[in-house]
């Protein structure tokens, strides 16, 4: 937890949670979020998109079968994203903007209390984070090590 109060990657007063999960779900991550375990991807895809910076991205389609399926606009992109969950969801926007270096990349950090605690940082802090190993226990850390080639 060190290197994330040096990194000015949280904020409040008073001694910090041991855990990152826990940090996230008391609002002590500077870009950490809280997603109800019973929210739908069409639910977040807002908060989400605009945690990591994104503005021109649009939900073109919505339909609540199961799996949701949700047609997306980026840009001249236009697709349609089957997803089971919000993990899902993080999945993809990640995938979409990795290319994009001024958008932020979301970690999943797991659940706390009934909310999935998600975290969006700039890459560079990610980067960081990842190769000093201190998002191991990310559940999308595999991906987010790829992403960075480690």
């Amino acid at each position: 937890m060190k290197q994330v109060r040096e990194l000015g990657l949280t904020q409040g007063r008073g001694p910090l949670p041991k855990s990152l999960l826990k940090c996230c779900h008391q609002g002590r991550l500077v870009g950490g979020l809280s997603i109800s375990l019973q929210a739908t991807p069409d639910e977040v895809v807002g908060a989400l998109t605009f945690a990591m910076g994104v503005t021109t991205f649009k939900v073109l389609d919505v339909r609540t079968s199961t799996p949701l399926v949700m047609e997306i606009g980026w840009g001249e992109l236009v697709e349609k994203w089957e997803l089971e969950n919000v993990e899902a969801l993080v999945h993809n926007l990640n995938d979409l903007f990795r290319e994009e270096p001024r958008v932020k990349l979301l970690v999943v950090l797991g659940d706390w209390e009934d909310m999935l605690q998600v975290w969006a940082l700039e890459r560079d802090v990610l980067k960081k984070l990842v190769s000093g190993r201190l998002l191991d226990e990310a559940r999308n850390a595999p991906a987010l090590r790829r992403l960075f080639g480690d």
